[in-house]
């Protein structure tokens, strides 16, 4: 079906330069992109993100996010100590 569509300058612009590096034609690129945004499910090749977990090795009781509080107060002692520079 043939129609006239007016779009914005960035828009067009934006299609354009898609049309270029993936070297196909605008009319395409413009009926792909409609597409994707009319059933953005239809063109969803990509898996979904999975997170696999793993042990981390911290003993039980050890809370990491408190690690650098450890370290804060054993430079402090360690500051402290007669003779430290």
């Amino acid at each position: 079906m043939r129609t006239t569509l007016t779009l914005d300058d960035d828009l067009a612009e934006s299609l354009r330069e898609q049309a270029r590096l993936l070297g196909k034609p605008f009319k395409q690129v413009v009926n792909d992109a409609l597409r994707r945004g009319i059933s953005p499910a239809a063109e969803d090749h990509h898996p979904p993100y999975r997170i696999s977990p793993h042990r981390s090795g911290l003993a039980p009781g050890v809370d990491p996010l408190k690690l650098n509080q450890l370290n804060d107060a054993l430079e402090t002692e360690a500051f402290s100590e007669p003779g430290a520079e």
